[in-house]
């Protein structure tokens, strides 16, 4: 498989949300390019779950979401998968992994018959992410890392132009933390795909972002990590970080 062409863009452009006279967003512009992986960190309220959610079209906003193809200089409509930061999931609830994801992508009814073709398509989708000896395994009898593999390979089918991350590590340990950003490595770096990563850990941030966004309502800062934490709006925000 070839690597990222680099050759491609998602723009965030002027994004701003208010709920009546409140501004929860100002003029958020980012650019994204394919084989990045953006991480974005901020206090408590300072709008990075309202960011997801406008630029997912959850939400009324003003600005735009745009994917661009620099090597023609064209606009196309975006794709974008999205790995929540957690769904609710009862111990031992019958729902193979096979059902959910088929039900993603199919329209045939799942609990009518399990169709040879589509579960072969998606074994060999959940391969690429170490997964598909899961396929035919409760949902609920899952560990949280084997879970986001699931969701990660339902999210990445078919190929996103940008997959939308919200903390995806909460509750996982931390070998299973090391194989998540593997599989992200990946990601970036083999398919043609731009990476949003919401996080609260900013050790993990620091370790793994190849670009951090501070936000608080509006890009306070951006660049590498060791620009971010080391700037002052970062420090007014957070403090030192080791």
């Amino acid at each position: 498989m070839e690597k990222a062409c680099g050759l491609h863009c998602t723009k965030i452009n002027n994004i701003g949300v208010k709920i009546g006279n409140e501004v929860i967003l100002k003029n958020v512009s980012i650019h994204i390019h394919c084989g990045e992986l953006t991480v974005i960190i901020g206090r408590n309220g300072a709008g990075k779950s309202t960011l997801l959610k406008a630029i997912l079209g959850e939400i009324e906003h003003t600005g735009n979401i745009a994917f661009v193809d620099k090597k023609d200089n064209i606009t196309k409509k975006i794709k974008i998968g999205y790995v929540p930061q957690s769904i609710n999931v009862e111990k031992h609830m019958p729902t193979t992994v096979y059902d959910l994801f088929a039900s993603c992508i199919t329209h045939i009814p799942v609990f009518l018959r399990k169709d040879k073709k589509t579960h072969n398509e998606i074994k060999e989708h959940l391969k690429i992410f170490g997964a598909d000896s899961l396929i035919d395994k409760s949902i609920g009898d899952l560990s949280g890392g084997e879970l986001q593999r699931v969701l990660i390979a339902i999210a990445t089918k078919p190929t996103p132009n940008l997959l939308i991350l919200d903390e995806p590590v909460s509750g996982i340990d931390r070998n299973g933390i090391q194989d998540f950003y593997q599989i992200i490595s990946k990601l970036k770096t083999e398919y043609d795909m731009s990476i949003i990563l919401v996080s609260h850990d900013l050790e993990l941030a620091k370790k793994y972002a190849d670009k951090v966004i501070l936000l608080d309502k509006e890009v306070i800062k951006e660049g590498k990590p060791e620009d971010v934490f080391k700037s002052l709006e970062f420090k007014n925000r957070f403090g030192e970080l080791a």
